[in-house]
């Protein structure tokens, strides 16, 4: 497969592009960034496998041709809210598949709006394929499978503030605590405000017991598509140290995040700041925990599965994964159209074994406990 790699001299990045170097599934790796001398410095890195592009994703037209002589185009590029359904019309057009880390639920719902015209051109956009969502839309499904009747499904995930993250993440970060987003409750969708719900919750170390809060991120959207008949479906997330995200939403409340170009223009002037919102002794890992409520033979039941890892690492892998599978033609029975997780991945458990297999780090073991 010939791949084009949108973001691909980034951050997040960093981690998939030994694998993809040694991974004969990957035939050639066109790493392409708005800089060409970024893309082609860190194309180099990794052999004559790799090259490097200048690409301007929101040149449309620019961004087909390209696409056009590819197999098929991964995306990093973020934030997802603004670039996702570009990206996605594009390999639409180009007749390429696609698939991306897009974590934002409105960057589902718009690129959802292109699953007619992809099932019309026979090409697939998997959207979502990081860890939140990504991961946890996986471990949700295995959850609601391991049960006669699943009722309800918890997704929370944190980051640590130690980690190496760009300026995308921050971006998303003003998003995902501005306005409003949808979290699903007594069997339908309901508006709440983001930075709202306030709960606590354990995670793996290094992060902890910590506040989490509704945030703008896609599963609470997309699970109860299509995993049927879920009464509720929470979303939260959170940081350590827990004071980043609340101070975010003070940044929403005053205006400073309401639209993307009010985000850019508080990015910049906090960009100098930003060694003051972490320290060495923040966390430097990431965590997941997916909970998953129902009945079994009669009795309430509870799944509860959890993950820890550097965020470039437990983001990109099953990105990477899905990729793989998907140039190995394991979609191939499957139609054109738009696909999360959940909708796509059928053998979650080989899924998630190959994930493991790669050093992803997940505890598995508590399913289907019983709640007393």
């Amino acid at each position: 497969m010939k791949l084009l790699f949108l973001g691909g001299a980034g951050a997040m990045a960093k981690a998939i592009l030994p694998l993809m170097r040694d991974d004969e599934v990957f035939e050639h790796v066109t790493i392409a960034d708005l800089s060409a001398p970024v893309a082609t410095e860190r194309a180099k890195e990794f052999g004559d496998k790799f090259s490097g592009i200048a690409v301007d994703a929101t040149n449309h037209d620019a961004l087909v041709k390209v696409m056009k002589d590819h197999d098929m185009a991964m995306s990093f590029v973020g934030p997802s809210y603004f670039f996702e359904a570009k990206i996605g019309k594009a390999a639409v057009d180009a007749g390429i598949n696609y698939i991306s880390i897009a974590d934002d639920y409105d960057a589902f719902l718009a690129v959802h709006d292109l699953d007619d015209d992809a099932a019309r051109a026979g090409n697939k956009i998997l959207t979502g394929f990081g860890n939140s969502p990504g991961l946890t839309q996986i471990l949700a499904k295995k959850g609601y499978h391991s049960m006669d009747t699943p009722e309800e499904i918890s997704v929370n995930w944190a980051g640590g503030s130690n980690e190496e993250i760009g300026p995308a993440n921050i971006l998303h970060v003003m998003h995902l605590m501005t306005g409003t987003t949808l979290q699903w409750r007594d069997y339908q969708a309901e508006r709440v405000p983001c930075g709202g719900g306030r709960k606590v919750v354990d995670f793996p170390a290094p992060i902890g017991r910590i506040p989490v809060f509704y945030t703008g991120h896609a599963e609470s959207v997309t699970l109860p598509r299509y995993l049927k008949g879920l009464k509720d479906v929470y979303l939260h997330g959170g940081s350590a140290p827990a004071w980043i995200f609340p101070f975010v939403a003070k940044l929403a409340k005053i205006g400073l995040t309401k639209t993307h170009e009010r985000r850019m223009r508080t990015l910049k002037f906090i960009t100098p700041f930003l060694p003051l919102f972490s320290s060495k002794k923040d966390p430097d890992k990431s965590v997941g925990r997916v909970e998953v409520t129902g009945k079994h033979e009669g009795n309430p039941v509870r799944s509860t599965y959890t993950y820890v890892g550097h965020i470039a690492r437990i983001t990109s892998l099953p990105c990477y994964l899905a990729a793989k599978w998907c140039a190995q033609g394991k979609f191939d029975d499957k139609p054109g159209g738009v696909y999360p997780p959940e909708r796509l991945i059928d053998d979650y458990e080989a899924f998630l074994a190959e994930l493991s297999g790669l050093g992803l780090e997940m505890d598995l073991s508590r399913e289907r406990e019983a709640i007393t």
